[in-house]
Parts: structure tokens; sequence; C-alpha cells
């Protein structure tokens, strides 16, 4: 088994590497073209020399030709909040304190590999150190996947507030030199233990700011006061925000704070996988009962954010083990019960989110200039959501990792 699914690694890395080493352009010839920012385009050309698009439009280029008509083609996909070591071991269960670390790396790439798979070029990483080498091996190109960016360890508030703003402070510090991208902040509990708040609005500000003056984002995990707090401390972005109230949500849209409500995937992942979770932590009936009560209030939420003018709605789906490769059934929640336009739903996960990464310049958005993850779809999301499901072909920084369009390659 060890050497199998190492030989479909080495195929895999082998085909990436050999869609990069070719020296001519790449044309895509689409019908269809969502461009990342709210626009559909009608009959393009894209045109791609190394890692970059060069061109979008009529073009007369020479090259190594793609033909992706008859498909939806749009930018790769980008989840703002995933966990993407996070799998079950060989026991089944979601924590195997046995596991090899060898074990846990495979589990962790072959998580990369069905998300990038699913359409997701790019991901945010948000809770566990072991990211970092993963994040790193994909960058180097040695592991293929999407392009992580990570948290490194999350910052916990103490229920009892007795964390002071300089350990806080201090801890930001810590994780900027580990070589985090972001800082995740929890400032309230999980939701099967009520959510309640466990960091102040000065300890909020403590980390926001400290995060801040590193360059660093924040994502705030919050619920209920936590949300206000965080909006008030200066914070980039919320995670979850259940029990939100309206003056909560036209707050954060008045601060220009994001908000990531996960109207569906994470909870239906957790009551489908239970037997996986049952017994660890606060993964016990009671937490178990909370998340069922939570399902109708987060879609309750997600149809009130959608109606608070002006508040920014980013795409992100808390997957963890079960989830991966899984990330697009949000967008179904998101569309059939949270009631968000299709074509909001995929900017979400297009140029919103990579504002909301401040990477707006590189990914994102299918133009000139910007990294091309691209990818296409058997059939039209804003036609049907569920076309999400049907990913056909993926291309990250300029190498094809997924082609199996009815109509591919032809000659130029």
């Amino acid at each position: 088994m060890k050497v199998s699914i190492r030989l479909i690694f080495t195929a895999i890395i082998f085909v990436a590497a050999v869609a990069a080493a070719h020296e001519q352009p790449i044309i895509l010839k689409t019908s269809v073209l969502l461009n990342g920012n709210g626009r559909v385009l009608r009959d393009a050309t894209i045109v791609i020399e190394g890692d970059k698009i060069t061109s979008v439009g009529n073009s007369g280029a020479q090259g190594r030709v793609y033909d992706l008509r008859g498909l939806t083609v749009l930018p790769g996909w980008i989840d703002t909040h995933v966990h993407i070591t996070y799998h079950f071991g060989p026991n089944g269960r979601a924590y195997d304190g046995n596991e090899t670390k060898e074990q846990a790396a495979l589990a962790a790439a072959g998580n990369a590999w069905a998300t990038l798979q699913a359409g997701f070029t790019t991901v945010q990483s948000v809770g566990s150190p072991d990211d970092k080498d993963l994040r790193d091996m994909i960058a180097s190109g040695a592991v293929p996947g999407p392009r992580i960016l990570t948290a490194m360890e999350p910052l916990v508030g103490k229920e009892d507030g007795s964390q002071t703003p300089e350990e806080i402070r201090a801890f930001v510090r810590g994780q900027a030199v580990a070589g985090a991208d972001v800082i995740k902040v929890f400032a309230s509990k999980s939701i099967r233990e009520g959510g309640t708040q466990t960091l102040s609005r000065e300890q909020l500000e403590a980390a926001c700011g400290e995060a801040k003056a590193h360059g660093l984002r924040t994502l705030v995990h919050a619920y209920g006061p936590a949300i206000r707090a965080a909006a008030l401390a200066g914070c980039t972005q919320v995670e979850h925000g259940t029990f939100a109230t309206n003056e909560d949500l036209r707050l954060l849209a008045e601060r220009g704070t994001y908000i990531d409500p996960h109207a569906g995937l994470v909870i239906r992942n957790y009551l489908d996988n239970k037997a996986h979770y049952l017994g660890i932590g606060n993964y016990n009936e009671a937490g178990f009962a909370a998340m069922e009560k939570a399902m109708p209030l987060n879609f309750d939420l997600f149809r009130r954010a959608v109606a608070t003018p002006n508040l920014e709605i980013v795409f992100g789906t808390d997957a963890v083990a079960g989830a991966h490769g899984r990330n697009a059934e949000e967008f179904l929640f998101r569309v059939q019960q949270g009631r968000q336009d299709p074509m909001a739903a995929m900017v979400s996960a297009n140029s919103l989110a990579a504002e909301a990464l401040g990477l707006k310049d590189s990914i994102g958005s299918i133009a000139p200039g910007l990294q091309a993850d691209i990818i296409a779809l058997d059939g039209n999301p804003l036609e049907d959501i569920t076309a999400v499901r049907r990913v056909v072909f993926v291309m990250k920084g300029g190498n094809i990792y997924k082609n199996i369009a009815a109509a591919h390659t032809a000659a130029p």
C-alpha cells in the first residue's frame, strides 16, 4: 500500500512537472467565462505564459490549445477557512494517538490533493502548526495541492479572562516569528459549549492591534457579543457569527469587517461523521445536540447577512476531517438555504476572498498579470448551483492538475 501511494503521488507530480515544462504559451478557448469580479464574458480566449495570465479576449496567440467551450470557466476558488491537516486516523477516529508521523503526513497530502481536485486553488488553514510543512512543500512544488496560508497555532481565550494584553501581544509576536500568514483568535467557546465569550474587547484590541503591527490579518472565531467586540477592536474577519443581531451585522458592514458565516457544510459534516468524533472532548451527545440546534440558526444568520447592505461575506467552509474535497457543498447551502445570489456566491470565493486575504493583485480573478488559477465546470452555477460539484478542469499557477473535459487538447 505504501508503494502504491508513493507511485500515485510521483505520477501526479510528474504530470504537473510536464505541464510546467512546456515553453510555448497555453491557450484556453472558452464560451462562458466568469471573471471572478461579477462579470460574464462570452467567447473569450485566455493566454497563459508561465504561471501568469497574459491576455483575456480575442487573441491570435499561438500555443498549446485547450478547448473549454461548452463549459463554465472561472478563477480557482478560495476557501478562507479550512483545517487542511485534520483527518481520520487509521483507527477511523478524528484523533488517533497511535498514528505515525508518516501516516499523518500522507493523510494531509491527500487532503490537499482532494481539495485541489475540487477546484480550490488557494486555502487559508487556521488551527495547526502542522500546516506549515505542508504549506512549504506545496509552495516548493514537492507536493501537489492548493496554495496554503496558515495561522499556525491559534490564540485561545480563557473564560476567566486571565490573559493580559501583553501576554496576548507576546503570543502574536511569537506566531509572526514562527511564520504565520494570519492570526486565528478564539474569542468564544465552541458552539458545542454554548459559544460564550472568552476574550474582551481590550484583549481583542491587543491581539488584532499587534497582528496589524506585524502586517498580519486576524480571523476571529466569534459568537454573540464577541462579534461586536471583534468589530470594534479592528479585527479583520469574523468566523461563524451565530447569534449575531442585525445591529451586529450592520456594525461589521460599517467597520469593513469581513464575515464568514458557515451556512451548513461544517455542521452537516460533523453530523454525518458523528461516529468518528463522538466521545472526543466536547464532541459528546450534548455537543451534537447543540450543533443540530445551530443549523437553522445559521441559515437564518446567513439570510440576514445577505440582506445587510455593504456587508462583505467571504467564502469559507471550516473544512475538517471528512469535508476535504467537499468544500464546494457549502455553495449549495449558501444559495439554496441562505438565499445568496449565485454570482455573489462565486465572487465570494474569488475576488472578494482574495481581497480578504490581501491577495487581490495576484489571485481571485481572470485578468492579465494575475496567477493562472483557472477551473472549468460541467454546467453553469448561475443557472444550476449543483454544477460546482462537476469540476472537470483545474489549473493552478499555469500547471494543469485535472482535465477530464469532454473536449480538451486541440491543435492550434
